[in-house]
């Protein structure tokens, strides 16, 4: 696959740096103070308790799965595509690789994984059903990749039901954000790959400077109203603008790879840092 450069070498890198099968998990954790109250936990710019996050964030989702694709091409005027095609493009995918592609929904980055790696098997897995819904159903009228090399699984990311020691890649891209803990997912990450295993990352971020005020007038003015249109779902899509803000930035997530024991951690800011793809490396016994 071509790596789309063209468009995207704004991109800076830091110095340092057919099968389906279904799980579920109880998130609800009591903090362990005596008046037992719950953890708090943010839903865009709303705090709320831990226990309800996933719940919500499941119903935004399930809300938007059918018209998902279509948004994401609304809302970055299609870039998402050149954005997943260079992340994927740059991946080092070993032959007849085992790859885990977490808050997989609806398939867009296991059809370019296949279509880089036909030898490769690839799990998609994400908490949302009706996302793997969509996502199974345009695996079937692709026509250039193997459905027969897809697994879809419904699963938490942060308590994945899935064998130590077992992928060679791990990917998730734009999932992560939307997770309660993500440190909980990086770990589970870590427990999943084979030493000497790949994490690949890619998120939204903290933008340049010099664009943030273009970028947030887009944000809260633009991408609500495009959910109101194209979507009838204006709420879904202003949670979704406000969980960019509250995600760690490039530095600090990178901090958390490298605290849950992955090495050679760097990342890669693509469209002054509108997004950035986040790697490490499993160490080798």
């Amino acid at each position: 696959m071509k790596r789309a450069t063209n468009l995207l070498n704004v991109a800076t890198k830091s110095r340092n740096f057919g099968k389906i099968r279904q799980f579920s998990s109880d998130p609800v954790k009591a903090s362990g103070n005596l008046a037992m109250e719950p953890k708090k936990t943010h839903f865009g710019f709303t705090d709320i308790d831990e226990s309800e996050k996933e719940k919500k964030v499941h119903s935004v989702f399930a809300n938007v799965a059918k018209k998902y694709d279509l948004m994401n091409d609304a809302m970055s005027m299609g870039v998402h595509r050149l954005w997943k095609d260079y992340y994927v493009g740059g991946l080092q995918i070993p032959y007849n690789a085992k790859i885990l592609d977490m808050a997989g929904g609806t398939g867009d980055i296991a059809f370019r994984l296949l279509r880089e790696s036909p030898t490769a098997t690839v799990t998609v897995s994400d908490i949302n059903q009706p996302m793997l819904d969509v996502g199974k159903e345009r695996a079937e009228k692709e026509r250039d990749i193997q459905p027969s090399r897809l697994e879809w699984v419904c699963a938490n990311a942060e308590e994945m039901p899935f064998e130590s020691n077992t992928y060679d890649l791990f990917t998730m891209s734009f999932g992560i954000r939307n997770c309660t803990h993500p440190e909980k997912v990086i770990r589970e990450a870590f427990r999943v790959l084979k030493p000497g295993g790949q994490l690949a990352i890619l998120e939204f971020s903290a933008v340049n400077a010099a664009l943030k005020p273009i970028y947030d007038a887009y944000s809260f003015n633009v991408i609500p109203v495009l959910g109101e249109i194209l979507a009838s779902d204006r709420a879904s899509y202003q949670y979704l603008v406000e969980s960019i803000r509250k995600f760690p930035n490039q530095d600090e997530f990178a901090r958390i790879i490298r605290e849950e024991g992955f090495g050679h951690v760097r990342y890669e800011n693509m469209t002054f840092g509108v997004c950035s793809i986040h790697k490490g490396t499993k160490p080798r016994k």
